[in-house]
């Protein structure tokens, strides 16, 4: 009885320590913090299409899209995503894999074309990230011509702990802003260097009261958006002077509710759309932008359509204006935060991967004109 009851108390005892010990090496990037949510109250948006979802189960993972088009065959793009766990994936336009590249632990991705290179011009893409020791951002060129990415390089960044990040091109410059949990934004300027190695250069720092994440720029009128995930959006230049900030969005409020997550801008002509992820109702804030002081127009949310799910909890958000494949006005693609089975119900899957939207259905639901 004695050796059974030691027994019994020594298999307690293991038990409890191995799950204290999986508790330990779960951060609090490992799991979700917007599970169990339902469709947000939005103009209702239908879903068009959706990707597989990402490799990494279990734990909070795919995180934030961009997407980039040939400008001389709009029927040729590829949408890139983060698995902030494992690494990037590149779909198509439909939402089909093309490739994985893992490695680091990728945030924020964003990207910019023309990048000039010694084999020609490359489109730049960027992702913060925590997974490799030094770095703040991991640079990757994609080929126009083949739609492969390949890793090019590492930008160490001066932060604690590197999370959100957007480029920007000012003239023939090309920026690197990563931002870290502790409010801190760091800016480089990053070149092909003449053994075609990345060179980079810090530029300017500036910082916000609280975390930051989702952030975007607009190259045309020199502006910078950062979302405060727990206050709204910020408005900066994207200068090498000194930052001045201007709150153009609080949270929580009628338009947005914490956690304010990715940001994205969206050009059709003379009109600039930015759309605000609104995590705490799996919401979309919308407002224009291209005038001296924004105008906010609505929201919207991503519900279900044929065999693509609702879009819950949402995380990052990435939009391209005019053609894009399938899309003619314009695409929208966001994270989902619990991808199902099927639309309706079904079998949850513990995995999270990325809606894609037609910018017709929001422009329709929302009466956005210019």
């Amino acid at each position: 009885m004695f050796r059974r009851q030691l027994h019994d108390r020594l298999m307690s005892v293991a038990v409890a320590a191995l799950l204290l010990s999986s508790c330990a090496r779960l951060g609090p990037e490992d799991v979700s913090d917007s599970a169990g949510m339902t469709v947000g109250e939005g103009k209702p948006v239908p879903a068009a299409a959706e990707t597989p979802a990402v490799g990494t189960g279990d734990r909070d993972a795919a995180d934030d899209p961009e997407i980039w088009v040939d400008p001389k065959d709009a029927s040729r793009g590829v949408i890139i995503g983060t698995d902030k766990q494992a690494g990037l994936y590149v779909y198509d336009l439909t939402g089909k894999q093309l490739q994985y590249v893992p490695g680091g632990k990728p945030n924020n991705v964003d990207l910019r074309d023309g990048f000039p290179t010694a084999q020609g011009a490359r489109v730049l893409v960027a992702a913060s990230d925590r997974g490799r020791p030094g770095a703040g951002a991991a640079l990757f060129l994609l080929d126009p011509a083949t739609l492969k990415l390949s890793l090019w390089g590492e930008v160490p960044v001066d932060l604690a702990e590197p999370y959100g990040l957007c480029l920007a091109r000012r003239g023939e410059t090309f920026l690197v802003i990563v931002n870290g949990t502790d409010g801190q934004v760091r800016q480089h300027t990053v070149a092909a260097g003449p053994d075609g190695r990345p060179v980079f250069k810090e530029e300017r720092r500036f910082a916000v009261p609280s975390q930051p994440e989702g952030c975007v720029a607009d190259d045309a009128t020199g502006r910078l958006y950062l979302g405060e995930e727990g206050a709204g959006v910020w408005r900066f230049d994207v200068g090498a002077g000194p930052a001045k900030g201007e709150k153009i969005a609080v949270a929580p409020s009628e338009m947005l509710t914490p956690d304010v997550e990715g940001l994205t801008l969206l050009r059709e002509g003379p009109v600039t759309w930015l759309i605000a992820s609104s995590q705490g109702d799996s919401a979309f804030a919308v407002w224009r932008v291209d005038g001296p002081k924004p105008e906010y127009r609505g929201r919207f949310s991503v519900t279900a359509a044929g065999a693509v799910d609702a879009v819950t909890g949402t995380d990052g958000v990435a939009a391209l204006g005019g053609p894009v494949g399938a899309f003619p006005e314009g695409l929208v693609v966001m994270q989902d935060d619990e991808d199902h089975g099927q639309a309706g119900g079904g079998a949850k899957r513990a995995r999270q991967n990325f809606k894609l939207v037609d910018w017709r259905e929001v422009k329709e639901a929302l009466g956005l004109r210019p």
